[in-house]
């Protein structure tokens, strides 16, 4: 009986350290090279596969899993953090407390036609920096 319950601690122990990634109901928004400053909150050169988030519910380093490609989360700013997108064009409660996520892209050109092409909320997937769960290259 003692082994049995030493197990079930080191294993409830090792789920608690690989449970690192969640869903969340994000207002996805994109930004691109154009429209300031080329480089990141955290000083890092913005390139595409990158977001911003709010540091205090995604950490810096996580990735963003979208329909289409998995990205890294790098920066922020008083509109992702405030969740302002998500305030004044959401319907639902739950789209009234969504967070903001915003997607960096090279060219307007690209950030507008990945906007038009995709809803306003999506499910994103949350994977925290060390993580043993990796997302799929996409």
């Amino acid at each position: 009986m003692k082994l049995f319950r030493t197990v079930m601690f080191f294993s409830l122990l090792a789920s608690a350290a690989f449970a690192r990634e969640e869903s969340v109901l994000a207002r996805v928004t994109s930004y691109w090279a154009g429209e300031g400053s080329t480089f990141a909150s955290t000083g890092r050169r913005l390139r595409a596969g990158h977001c911003a988030v709010d540091p205090k519910r995604i950490p810096y380093g996580s990735k963003v899993v979208f329909p289409d490609r998995a990205c890294t989360a790098v920066d922020t700013g008083p509109a992702v953090i405030s969740r302002k997108a998500a305030r004044l064009c959401g319907r639902t409660a739950s789209q009234l407390k969504a967070i903001v996520v915003d997607r960096f892209f090279e060219t307007k050109r690209e950030a507008m036609a990945w906007t038009n092409a995709h809803p306003h909320f999506m499910t994103l997937q949350i994977v925290r920096p060390g993580s043993h769960s990796e997302p799929p290259e996409l």
